[in-house]
């Protein structure tokens, strides 16, 4: 964070007795408050800020932002409304300091990876901000935010949200410039009980983005071109299957440890492209970056020939060698549209062996939970996958309809060390394998138990 006079981060927010006080920090954990910091009081599901206000003063922080004033402790206390709304609106009045380009991008799927792709082109053109991981909410949003320096000339925010209004306070705290909606699938269908409703919570995104701004969708998702006409901003519009669109990918071809495509722009020509994973999921996510970035002025080829320096983050689509076995690490998390997508990527392989993909439990599909594991199972069958190893409650519905499709090996297993075994007696060199499941199933734990055997 760039020095920033306190009367500037709280304008518009609450008054303080000391606007010409020089803050050095934001922080909404006391133990790294300091000198010269400032600390937010955020009520979470497990911890309460406010128990701790003592503890930030008693590290020498100059203020706390409280929702309720703490008795008998020294330094300022600024009193707000809500401790989270008046974080992130501080970090929108740090971040307006700055002349940067910022652009956003949410979605049901793809959207971490999208991120990180964005911001391995635009490091190309200038230093470049990104949330790290999935710090994609009001919390980890502020977080980021206040990471931009003198030095940052471009960012790339991705934005969550598991209700309503979620995207409308993280968008007008940013102000994109331009940005991304990767698909409207069924992550979050308990909570908001329709993909209509999550369509409207992901539309939410264009209130920050200004008139001369552009949107960029998915070409191949109805609910999004459907919606198109009526969103009042410039679009362009991305897509494998759909050949009506700005930007499309073609001769695709499916490595073990790569896709190589050909970018073809309406606008610009074509442009050969790899990227380090495999699946039309990951060529569709950077289609999405490339179309982004070249709508916003960025040389076409250069943004192409980026795409290869993308790295899997965390236990998203990492290819791993392991004695011969091609195996496709992507723990992070999962629902129907993820799940489909790496059974269709494991299924394009070309390699000498069998198919094997080990499914967890998908988590928070409400109503829609049987249903969904059940065409998970067809899916899978019509992906010719030669074994299925499911884990989860839940999974026992895409196991019986696997059985049911004639998939040639099925497995339902209520253990994972049992999984494991399995896989360690099935698994040659020359086959793949592909682990994937909602993060409460912990999938990395039989993949864990795999390697060690």
């Amino acid at each position: 964070m760039q020095p920033t006079e306190m009367g500037t981060l709280f304008k518009g927010i609450a008054e303080t007795a000391n606007p010409g006080f020089v803050v050095e920090n934001v922080v909404t954990d006391s133990r790294k408050a300091g000198e010269n910091s400032v600390f937010v009081a955020i009520a979470g599901e497990r911890l309460d800020g406010h128990d701790f206000v003592r503890d930030a003063f008693e590290n020498r922080a100059a203020a706390a932002v409280v929702s309720r004033r703490i008795e008998g402790v020294g330094g300022e206390q600024i009193v707000v409304g809500d401790t989270k709304d008046a974080y992130i609106l501080m970090a929108k009045n740090y971040k307006e300091q700055f002349d940067l380009l910022s652009v956003a991008v949410t979605g049901s799927v793809g959207k971490t990876t999208t991120k990180e792709i964005v911001a391995v082109i635009f490091e190309r053109f200038g230093t470049t901000l990104k949330n790290e991981g999935n710090l994609n909410n009001e919390i980890g949003l502020s977080k980021t935010m206040f990471g931009i320096s003198a030095k940052t000339r471009l960012a790339v925010f991705e934005m969550g949200m598991n209700r309503l209004g979620d995207i409308s306070k993280l968008t007008n705290a940013v102000k994109p410039k331009a940005a991304i909606i990767t698909g409207i699938g069924l992550t979050h269908i308990e909570l908001l009980g329709t993909r209509e409703n999550i369509l409207k919570a992901k539309l939410e995104i264009i209130e920050g983005i200004p008139g001369d701004g552009v949107l960029i969708i998915n070409g191949d998702d109805s609910m999004l071109m459907e919606a198109e006409r009526g969103i009042g901003l410039n679009t362009a519009t991305f897509a494998i299957e759909n050949k009506d669109v700005h930007v499309t990918a073609k001769d695709i071809l499916m490595r073990p440890s790569m896709s190589e495509f050909t970018i073809a722009d309406r606008e610009y020509g074509e442009f050969d492209a790899v990227i380090p994973a495999v699946g039309n999921h990951i060529i569709m996510d950077a289609l999405a970056a490339y179309t982004l970035a070249t709508r916003l002025g960025m040389d076409p080829a250069e943004s192409a020939h980026a795409i290869r320096n993308f790295k899997p983050a965390g236990m998203r689509q990492h290819i791993v060698d392991f004695n011969g076995v091609t195996v496709i690490e992507d723990c992070y998390n999962a629902n129907p549209d993820s799940m489909r997508a790496v059974l269709s990527a494991l299924a394009s392989l070309q390699i000498e062996g069998i198919k094997i993909a080990v499914l967890g439990d998908m988590l928070e599909l409400g109503d829609f939970s049987e249903e969904e594991h059940r065409k998970l199972g067809f899916y899978a069958a019509q992906s010719s996958i030669d074994i299925l190893l499911c884990f989860g409650e839940n999974m026992k519905y895409t196991a019986l309809a696997a059985r049911a499709a004639n998939i040639p090996g099925v497995e339902w297993f209520s253990e994972k060390s049992d999984a494991a075994d399995y896989l360690s007696k099935t698994a040659r060199a020359g086959d793949a394998v592909v682990f994937k499941g909602s993060r409460g199933m912990q999938m990395e734990e039989i993949m864990d138990m795999y390697y060690a055997k």
